[in-house]
């Protein structure tokens, strides 16, 4: 029986190929767990057409991240913490404290994207990327300085 394979099956082939396999296995497990379908016209059309709407809402998704991109390089987050001796600081920043201050200024990121390889510990001006799409991401400047104590 041929079939039109929805996902890469290793040792049988790749999404969106064409491949024989024996009835039984065609009909009583890739067509019932949504891995195949039956290479009928039809069937070979309604994939083709879906891996296309699929293409177009991606790159949409893609373009739409890099103007969120573009808009989140322009935004300074700005703390001013207390300090001790050669600037570092008690405490430290999180990506849970970036992403409440990006939240204040009207940016809805996931927190799960914010990277940041160890909190921020000293005074000074921080590099913080934030992923927001597979290819596509921003570079958010934080700066961190001592509070004054009066």
């Amino acid at each position: 029986m041929k079939v039109v394979l929805l996902e890469t099956i290793e040792g049988i082939g790749s999404v969106g190929q064409e491949v024989k396999v024996k009835d039984g296995y065609a009909r009583n497990f890739l067509i019932p767990k949504g891995l195949a379908l039956m290479a009928s016209d039809k069937n070979i059309k309604a994939f083709r057409d879906k891996i296309q709407s699929r293409i177009k809402s991606e790159a949409k998704s893609k373009e739409h991240a890099q103007k969120f991109a573009e808009q989140l390089e322009s935004v300074s987050l700005n703390y001013s913490m207390k300090t001790g001796q050669e600037g570092k600081l008690f405490g430290s920043i999180t990506p849970a404290q970036i992403f409440d201050s990006l939240k204040e200024k009207g940016f809805e990121v996931d927190k799960k994207k914010i990277v940041l390889p160890e909190p921020i510990r000293h005074v000074g001006t921080h590099e913080v990327t934030v992923r927001l799409y597979p290819g596509v991401s921003a570079q958010l400047k934080v700066e961190v300085s001592a509070e004054n104590e009066e």
